[in-house]
């Protein structure tokens, strides 16, 4: 039984009941071809730098801060392209081997590696493959694993060239984690984004299909989505077989959710989730499963209280045992109202609207401005 068949099954005009079989199998077939490097389902990623963090001595401010990251529960984090470059925000490398970069000095990148190694803060290597400028060609594989001490990778313009040379970095390198940038536009009609983002979704898993299974990919759907659902639109978080409507719903285990990045978000803002909504956003990635990514901006620009409130959402997340395959149960997903059980363990809502479990043993573990979660 193929994948693209029962796609096609699950959205035909049958008897729910067998919607939720079918939307159960492609769930299996996802999940029987796990990978050890994926397998924890623990990750909570920060993306520590934005657009103008070249500006800012970057190694050292970053290796100040990793206590911090250890702290509060990340277990890697993704810095800039290390490589010099053309462009000081590091995305046109021209010479892979010189590490020495407006981000910093080599010594001071191989200072912080070795900070976040001694915190148990995994690396992640931002790899840029479709566009260098390069002018000689090494012969050192991928030495940034090996001999630098990267160990996750995050692939850049993923769109640009063939998955399967991801596969190749992957089987050669032998990251602990990886994920791609698979960015494509969501379905619009004019400004309007269409209810059904199934086939924007569908992309993002042919690519991670055709990486052999071994790579993440960064759940843009889900941002899509999300960042309109919180405008009083919430009923969009529900797709038709009651699941969560991004890549999460179908294939959570490679899903990593995000509001905001450097090119979304920071000073280029291309697409950012709405400034008075984030920790809404928040609740929402970071209690439900996929793999969660926070915003450097977010975690360290947004104030202590966002931080804060960061972190404790993190903190739940890890106590009551959530995962990237965690189950959900979406029970109300009204325009302004949105609610989850996920795992068992943890209840929550997002919106305006009142709501709160009814059973008595759930107890508040944390709330905010238009959210709350409740935990047993």
């Amino acid at each position: 039984m193929s994948l693209r068949w029962m796609q096609e099954f699950s959205r035909s005009p049958i008897h729910p009941f067998y919607c939720q079989i079918f939307g159960n199998l492609q769930l299996i077939h996802h999940e029987l071809h796990e990978q050890l490097g994926i397998s924890g389902g623990k990750e909570i990623l920060l993306q520590a730098f934005n657009w103008e963090s070249h500006k800012h001595d970057w190694w050292r401010n970053l290796e100040k801060k990793v206590p911090d990251m250890a702290k509060s529960g990340f277990t890697s984090a993704w810095l800039p392209p290390p490589s010099h470059s053309f462009v000081p925000e590091g995305y046109l490398p021209q010479n892979l081997y010189s590490l020495n970069s407006s981000y910093g000095s080599e010594n001071l990148l191989r200072a912080l590696l070795n900070k976040m190694k001694q915190c148990k803060v995994r690396a992640m290597a931002d790899i840029v493959i479709n566009h260098r400028v390069g002018t000689t060609q090494g012969h050192g594989g991928k030495w940034l694993r090996n001999t630098i001490g990267f160990q996750d990778f995050r692939f850049d313009f993923a769109r640009g060239y063939s998955a399967k040379y991801v596969k190749e970095y992957i089987e050669n390198a032998k990251p602990i984690f990886s994920v791609g940038e698979y960015w494509d536009s969501c379905n619009y009609k004019g400004h309007y984004l269409e209810h059904n983002q199934d086939s924007h979704r569908q992309r993002i898993i042919n690519w991670i299909d055709a990486t052999g299974q071994l790579a993440a990919a960064f759940d843009f759907t889900t941002k899509g989505i999300l960042q309109e659902g919180v405008k009083g639109q919430l009923w969009r978080l529900r797709d038709p077989q009651g699941k969560p409507p991004g890549v999460m719903g179908w294939w959570p285990s490679r899903a990593v959710t995000f509001l905001d990045n450097h090119d979304t978000g920071s000073t280029q803002a291309h697409w950012p989730f709405p400034s008075n909504h984030i920790m809404e956003g928040y609740a929402y990635i970071l209690t439900h499963p996929g793999i969660p990514s926070v915003f450097y901006d977010h975690f360290y620009d947004g104030g202590n209280s966002t931080h804060d409130q960061i972190v404790k959402l993190m903190d739940v997340r890890r106590s009551q045992g959530i995962t990237s395959r965690s189950p959900i149960r979406i029970l109300e997903a009204q325009p302004n109202l949105y609610a989850a059980v996920i795992g068992d363990k943890i209840s929550m809502k997002i919106g305006e609207g009142s709501w709160c479990p009814s059973e008595k043993e759930w107890s508040i573990a944390t709330s905010g401005h238009r959210y709350a979660v409740w935990q047993k």
